[in-house]
């Protein structure tokens, strides 16, 4: 129960590719692999960003496109799916969606359904540019759990900027939820960063596993994530669950890379594989103890982070500059 002392807990987080547009397809593959992680005895399986309506094609769909596919939360289809999951298996779920609300704005969201299907929470993305028509989230989420956990969400490039992480953490959070779409991006200008992986080398997955594996662990997908994923973790002294999507994504290749983290950095379970597929790890509570995370974080000096409140001069909106070459020049 909420208050109680966490309990070991098993999680699955999960690497899947979403057809644009089709849910019903989406939510098949949703139901197949929480089967399979229930299987594995997960009490918790997390699902990427936008599973359910594929990502990167939305950026080029007209306002009325976005409206057909939106929905309210919790009221609408795809929460109540997830609110079946959970009951079914006794388990948390989590799945990324577009959402509608009452005022007709729309945002990149996430749903979470807790056990027994009849409570769900729900975090906005903060940053989101995926579409203009897209409003971006303005409240941090972090909600207590039947394990004695609590959980935060932060969606993709939520988690990039570290202020928002930190946040996360000092509102409680033990466990923090990380549903990405990510790896394989092209980056125009900056060909340090990521870059994008021949589509031949996904088409010829199944002949040549290696060399899209290759891509996956290399500085497209894992050696990118390395710089700074595992730095969340350990800054922050919380585990983490990253799920993200796999294979074609418009002209990208998403590079899955799902991945569990203890408050120490270290990876618990990961893949590179070039498939549909979960990694399952068993949390230990224990090592929320005596982080470095949390020694850091009981010896800052808030009198000093006035910076931090303040706009830089060339402060922009996350679409501008996510879409801006010279930027990434």
């Amino acid at each position: 129960m909420p208050g109680h002392p966490p309990q070991p807990l098993r999680v699955s987080t999960v690497q899947m590719e979403s057809t644009p547009m089709d849910k019903p397809a989406n939510f098949a593959r949703i139901r197949h692999l929480t089967t399979q992680a229930v299987s594995e005895g997960a009490q918790v399986v997390i699902f990427p960003e936008l599973c359910t309506t594929g990502y990167w094609h939305l950026l080029h769909l007209t306002e009325a496109e976005l409206r057909a596919l939106a929905e309210p939360v919790p009221a609408g289809p795809s929460s109540q799916i997830l609110r079946d999951l959970a009951r079914e298996h006794g388990i948390t779920i989590g799945a990324g969606l577009i959402e509608i609300d009452d005022q007709g704005r729309m945002f990149n969201t996430y749903v979470v359904a807790l056990p027994g299907g009849e409570k769900t929470q729900r975090h906005r993305k903060l940053h989101s540019f995926e579409s203009d028509f897209f409003s971006s989230g303005s409240e941090f989420t972090v909600f207590d759990t039947p394990y004695g956990w609590k959980f935060g969400v932060l969606i993709c490039y939520d988690c990039n900027l570290v202020e928002n992480v930190r946040i996360t953490k000092l509102m409680g959070a033990q466990l923090l939820l990380a549903p990405h779409q990510t790896g394989g991006c092209d980056y125009k200008a900056n060909k340090n960063i990521m870059g994008l992986i021949d589509r031949k080398l996904w088409d010829n997955r199944h002949l040549d596993p290696a060399a899209i594996e290759a891509e996956f662990r290399g500085p497209k997908g894992r050696g990118w994530l390395t710089t700074w994923l595992p730095a969340r973790a350990h800054d922050n002294g919380l585990f983490v669950a990253f799920s993200n999507g796999v294979g074609p994504d418009g002209d990208e290749i998403r590079t899955g890379n799902a991945m569990l983290l203890d408050p120490f950095g270290r990876i618990l379970a990961e893949t590179w594989k070039a498939a549909d597929t979960i990694v399952t790890a068993d949390l230990d509570p224990a090592l929320l103890r005596g982080t470095l995370g949390d020694m850091f974080i009981r010896t800052r000096r808030p009198e000093l982070y006035q910076p931090l409140l303040e706009g830089t001069a060339n402060q922009e909106d996350v679409r501008k500059v996510r879409f801006d070459p010279e930027f990434h020049g």
